[in-house]
């Protein structure tokens, strides 16, 4: 195992006028995280991923509970955690002033290398993620994309063997997205573990072997994203009734072929596997009833219906 968390917890403290005030923002996380793959922590904004990231890179202390990091002690050996790992965060961590070359060149002597092995990491990195054209330009002048994919050089500067991406494609436009996610596959591919959060469905959908979804400071479930998607049934319904929805939610829950029904504002999700056949049937079974339809939609089940299965509301509506 690369990573093994067990019960991490994170509890701040804000002042205010009123008195201190206690937010538990990580209430127990398990993670188990095997070498060479990729791995999310998928969750809405505020779920607690960043700040589990953040323990694990042993940026901050957790609590409580105890993290693992290539058989390092994030809390007892925090300086060999570092030695192990790649981080880049929200922000990036290029300095936006400065060429790209300059801020590979002193990341890779920060890390102990003279200034020879770092000249040579650099122009390594940046031949590897097509930056050579652009690396004597300051990073302020240059595209979201190309400054997100400086900062995956710094973070790998070093080789590290786990690399944590928080958020990595936040920000940026539909190509670069893909281009991103391209560059994580081949780090995976090099052997680098990595560790990546996201808001985004079909991100976590795309890119990790395995995944936990995280609300409100807790892992609510884990797995490889068929597994999970599995267990909400093939293909899923949805419609939207003129008529009483819970007359609706009785009537569906009752067919045979139809596995759970999640009622959501003023829609319902209907889980059934073969839904191209079985759809006729519910349409017929509507009509029997006398039940007036205002819209209907087939679709494969997502992580979105993982999410809203096991928290009770949609994790595009949480985000």
């Amino acid at each position: 195992m690369i990573i093994e968390a067990h019960g991490l917890k994170k509890t701040f403290t804000s002042r205010s006028r009123k008195g201190p005030k206690t937010v538990e923002a990580v209430k127990g996380v398990d993670l188990s995280v095997e070498s060479g793959e990729i791995f999310g922590v998928l969750g809405p904004n505020g779920a607690g991923k960043t700040t589990t990231v953040r323990m694990l890179a042993t940026l901050i202390p957790p609590t409580a509970g105890t993290a693992l990091i290539a058989g390092y002690d994030v809390t007892g050996q925090p300086a060999k955690v570092r030695e192990n790992i790649g981080y880049v965060g929200q922000a990036g961590g290029v300095d936006e002033n400065a060429p790209g070359r300059e801020g590979l060149v002193l990341a890779a002597r920060i890390g102990g290398m003279s200034r020879r092995q770092a000249q040579a990491r650099s122009e390594e990195l940046m031949a590897a993620f097509s930056l050579t054209d652009l690396a004597d330009r300051p990073i302020r002048t240059l595209s979201g994309g190309q400054k997100r994919r400086f900062a995956l050089a710094v973070g790998l500067v070093n080789r590290p063997p786990l690399f944590f991406l928080d958020e990595p494609t936040t920000g940026l436009d539909p190509q670069n997205r893909a281009n991103l996610w391209d560059e994580v596959r081949d780090l995976r591919r090099q052997g680098t573990s990595i560790l990546l959060t996201t808001h985004y469905l079909e991100e976590a959908d795309a890119l990790c072997d395995r995944l936990v979804i995280i609300d409100h400071g807790l892992v609510v479930t884990e797995g490889s994203p068929g597994e999970l998607k599995k267990e909400v049934a093939g293909d899923v319904v949805t419609l939207r009734l003129g008529d009483d929805a819970r007359i609706g939610q009785e009537l569906l829950a009752a067919q045979p072929y139809i596995k759970e029904v999640q009622p959501e504002e003023d829609t319902l999700r209907a889980y059934l596997d073969d839904g191209e056949h079985n759809l006729p049937l519910l349409l017929r079974a509507l009509t029997e009833r006398g039940l007036s339809l205002k819209s209907i939609s087939l679709d494969r089940a997502t992580l979105d219906d993982v999410f809203l299965r096991h928290t009770g509301r949609s994790l595009r509506d949480a985000a």
